[in-house]
């Protein structure tokens, strides 16, 4: 064959091959994360990667009590080993010796009292991470141990803890009639352990001195505006001159820098005038950052005989720790939700979130909604059980729905499809039953050689229903900030708000595809030389940095459009832009977004700024919330009823989600967050005996892994637009995080005949002593 009918041959086949698909664009559309291929391959620099010349190793002392007087520190040996460079104790603070997410109690160091086990005492500076680290050991403490309260019911007449006292909240919630009664009562009492968010990544980060005297940091905040304020307070400088570089965040769950962390690394860097750095060990990272509050729950449900509710009477009490941090928000969560999903005409809560010598608590997924959810589903059980009724069905008969009132007096206005939602979950087909064969041994509890007789294991289906709030609460400024630029057929996105894995950096690509036609768009890293967009928590950079992009897009599409709608003596509005191509309605118009840029800049800086809302009142009552998101999540579960093993066969899912912004993503975080509520379920327990962190690690803390994880079907969700949220999304995170382990305790309930009222549920609530 001659090149010549080669070349005619192989042209006829590219016109007889199919275009290949388009890539992923614009709202809608599954669009991979940016830092994916980077992340797999194990290219994407993290925070403890980070490295400058000249550059010293930083270690902090902690303390090994729980409680104790500090009767001296002696850092001289520490001052005095080849090496080190500088030892920095309570006294080397020259600004703000306090500070605090929520409350600025907590110490940078230690003075006169340790309250908490691996409280910070002192920091060292050296040439090597060795050398710190035996610096570090050499400061002499002098302690005068002192008994732990570590009993949250004690706190009440323990002596005072804190300057503060022991109480940091309490919220009385009273709604509807007290002296109103059902037919039938059920009671319970139900704790919650203490759940750990296990970064993938410990803390690390990077002091550097600046020329005017001030320090940048270079850390994986999710807050960084804050992070900075607080350092600035500590270090007793203007925040102008303390910058915080968001860099290489391997993901969060809560809170994901502890500032107890970031401070000590800043101080060392001005004390020293070169550069620090500090990675923390997995052990350090267990005892410095917050966890979720374990709680204490005792609830009364009255309802009539056709299984409604008639009045919820409950008690609340979080164990902060030993510092305030945000329980004042978790409490608000748990008391407001403490009925759930349900139409509840009379609930009288009583919440309390006080102070221990216990680790810290603070945001974790779902804190404060995702306590009251284990108790208050329990509670629809054992009201199911007592009238003989299906527990789907008792739900349903309860649900709320868009309309009904909060027990705050909160009218829900957002869309709330509670029943659609169960019954999508309860109509799904049931999984098949395992084969007891030995081939099928490893579907049963415990795994391979690890179960017993397949006799034993009983299956279980159970509900879970639980609901979470969007945003800040009770009066919080939710504002955003973002600027978006476009020049030479690029647009660039700058806004503070961090990509902790929610997917944020994604989304601002999407939605400016969408508003300008523009294919390539970049995120900008994320400094405090931006203005502010708040944390990464409660769907806020879904809502407001995303509303903040979209609002500059818009902006700048108006720049665009603008002096072709004047050519054309046409307004804005009759113009569209659709893959890159502008056209008028009536097709006169018809451009490309690059040719009416002709090399142009254009940009706009825009807000976000949600409706306000307000503090609960004396008595619990209020707008207290911008939005709410439901979910619905049904549990099959294998129970070996003479070891008390569990396996979570399966786990359906309906959610409401507003509008679906991306596929993939929204599937991936949902996904997540069911597997997280299954170590709550059964693995996850940071346990504290007296005060002391025991094993503070990943061996002994439990987490879920691949092969904990179980069959998840997302069988339906619910694009009900929430009118006032930009794209009408809704967050997707939280939600199913608060329902899976109320889910799975449900259905071991109904495996196993047990009330199983503690998370996670430990094996012993698990045995039945007689087979049925």
């Amino acid at each position: 064959m001659s090149n010549e009918a080669a070349t005619a041959q192989a042209a006829q086949a590219a016109e007889a091959a199919p275009a290949p698909d388009p890539l992923p664009h614009g709202i809608g559309a599954s669009l991979p994360p940016a830092d994916a291929r980077a992340k797999t391959e194990g290219t994407f620099p993290y925070a403890a990667d980070l490295w400058a010349e000249g550059l010293l190793w930083a270690a902090v002392l902690r303390s090994p009590h729980p409680h104790a007087r500090i009767l001296s520190v002696d850092t001289t040996h520490a001052r005095e080993m080849p090496g080190v460079r500088a030892v920095v104790t309570h006294e080397d603070v020259p600004g703000s010796p306090l500070h605090g997410r929520g409350k600025a109690d907590r110490p940078v160091f230690a003075s006169e009292v340790v309250r908490h086990h691996g409280e910070p005492i002192a920091a060292v500076a050296a040439d090597h991470p060795d050398t710190a680290r035996m610096a570090a050991a050499a400061v002499i403490v002098e302690y005068e141990v002192l008994d732990p309260v570590t009993d949250p019911e004690q706190a009440f007449e323990a002596e005072p803890l804190h300057p503060d006292g022991n109480l940091i909240r309490h919220i009385p919630l009273h709604h509807g009639d007290p002296e109103a009664a059902g037919e039938i009562v059920v009671e319970g009492l139900y704790r919650i352990g203490r759940q750990d968010p296990a970064p993938i990544g410990a803390e690390a980060g990077l002091a550097v001195p600046r020329p005017d005297g001030g320090v940048e940091l270079y850390l994986a905040s999710t807050d960084p505006h804050a992070d900075r304020d607080a350092a600035a307070a500590a270090f007793g400088l203007e925040p102008e001159r303390v910058k915080v570089v968001v860099t290489g965040v391997p993901g969060a769950t809560a809170d994901r820098e502890d500032q107890g962390f970031q401070l000590p690394l800043g101080l060392l860097a001005l004390r020293t005038g070169c550069p620090v750095k500090l990675t923390a060990t997995r052990e350090e990272s267990f005892l410095g950052h917050v966890h979720r509050h374990p709680t204490l729950l005792r609830y009364r449900h009255h309802a009539d005989a056709e299984g409604r509710l008639v009045k919820v009477e409950a008690q609340i009490l979080l164990d902060a720790g030993a510092y305030a941090d945000t329980s004042s928000q978790a409490l608000a969560a748990a008391v407001a939700f403490a009925c759930g999903p349900y139409v509840v005409p009379n609930a009288f809560i009583e919440g309390w979130a006080v102070r221990t010598n216990n680790p810290p608590s603070g945001h974790v997924r779902g804190e404060g909604a995702m306590q009251v959810c284990a108790a208050y589903e329990a509670q629809m059980d054992k009201i199911a059980k007592k009238l003989g009724l299906d527990p789907a069905e008792v739900r349903l008969r309860n649900a709320l729905a868009t309309g009904d009132v909060l027990p705050t007096g909160q009218t829900v206005t957002c869309p709330a499809p509670v029943a659609e939602l169960l019954q999508a979950v309860r109509d799904f087909p049931l999984p098949p039953l395992p084969k007891d064969t030995p081939e099928d041994e490893w579907l049963l509890p415990g795994g391979p050689e690890g179960a017993g007789e397949p006799g034993a294991v009983r299956r279980g289906v159970g509900y879970g229903v639980g609901m979470v709030h969007m945003l800040g609460a009770e009066g919080a400024d939710e504002v955003s900030t973002a600027t978006v630029k476009v020049h030479d057929g690029v647009a660039t996105v700058l806004c503070a708000a961090v990509e902790t894995g929610q997917g944020f950096t994604t989304l601002a690509r999407q939605i400016v595809q969408e508003t300008l036609g523009v294919d390539e768009v970049h995120v900008a890293p994320v400094d405090t030389d931006q203005p502010p967009a708040g944390a990464g928590c409660r769907g806020r950079h879904t809502w407001v940095s995303g509303g903040a992009v979209e609002r500059a897009a818009k902006m700048v599409r108006t720049q665009l459009l603008q002096p072709l709608a004047h050519k054309f003596g046409m307004s804005t509005e009759l113009l569209q832009i659709t893959d890159g191509k502008i056209t008028s309605y009536d097709g006169v118009l018809s451009t490309t977004v690059t040719e009416a840029l002709d090399g142009k800049e254009l940009w706009a800086t825009a807000q976000c700024r949600p409706h306000p809302t307000e503090p609960l009142n004396e008595a619990g009552q209020g707008d207290a919330f911008v939005g709410m998101a439901f979910c619905a999540i049904r549990a099959v579960v294998d129970v070996d009823i003479e070891l008390g093993s569990v396996r979570v066969v399966e786990l359906a899912v309906a959610q409401d989600v507003g509008r679906v912004l991306n596929p993939a993503q929204l599937t991936a975080r949902i996904e997540a967050g069911v597997t997280q509520g299954v170590g709550i379920a059964l693995t996850e327990n940071l346990r504290t005996p007296r005060g002391i962190v025991r094993h503070p690690d990943l061996t002994g803390y439990a987490l879920p892994t691949a092969l904990d994880a179980p069959d998840i079907r997302i069988v339906r969700l619910v694009e009900e637009r929430d009118v006032v949220a930009p794209f009408g999304a809704k967050s997707v995170s939280a939600v199913p995080v608060v329902t899976s382990p109320a889910a799975v305790a449900s259905a071991v309930r109904a495996a196993t005949g047990r009330p199983v009222n503690r998370l996670p549920i430990r094996p012993q609530a698990a045995v039945v002593t007689e087979r049925g």
